[in-house]
């Protein structure tokens, strides 16, 4: 079986037919799903998840990006401070990356409020935690590959009112 374009397929539409996987990869349904089992218990597949434009809805949705300074640890270097943030309810990423800063932090709560006093209260005072820069998500363009709304009608012609 082709391992990596049944991962292709379900990255892109994870919500793929059993009996179509079957088809394009030329297995069995059986085969499929085993394979996707084994997939999941080795933490190959590590999830399944919808894309949700929270404008179109009336749930009250802020989302920031926090870049965050740290100081690794002897021994262990970022990973305790990467588990301390990774298990905060309104984190929803965490990344370690180069650059200017160590972590790139996604947070998710209802209001700028809640998010500015999460950082305040919760994440910078995070030992080895040194500094934040928090950056609010004013709109979303595109998503995991996810066009949210073009911004453009289809209709190009000049209302007249």
């Amino acid at each position: 079986m082709d391992e990596l374009q049944l991962l292709h397929i379900l990255e892109n539409d994870p919500r793929t037919d059993i009996r179509d996987l079957a088809d394009i990869l030329n297995e069995s349904e059986e085969n499929i799903i085993s394979k996707e089992k084994e997939l999941e218990k080795d933490k190959v597949i590590c999830g399944y998840h919808a894309v949700i434009n929270w404008d179109k809805t009336n749930e009250n949705v802020c989302e920031a990006i926090i870049e965050v300074s740290a100081k690794p640890e002897k021994g262990r270097g970022y990973d305790r401070i990467a588990e301390t943030i990774s298990q905060l309810e309104e984190v929803t990423d965490v990344y370690l990356m180069s650059g200017k800063n160590e972590f790139f932090v996604k947070v998710k709560d209802k209001t700028m409020r809640q998010v500015a006093d999460f950082v305040g209260a919760r994440l910078a005072p995070i030992d080895g935690v040194q500094a934040t820069v928090t950056c609010f998500l004013l709109k979303k363009y595109k998503v995991d590959g996810v066009m949210m709304e073009s911004g453009t009608d289809d209709d190009d012609r000049i209302q007249i009112s």
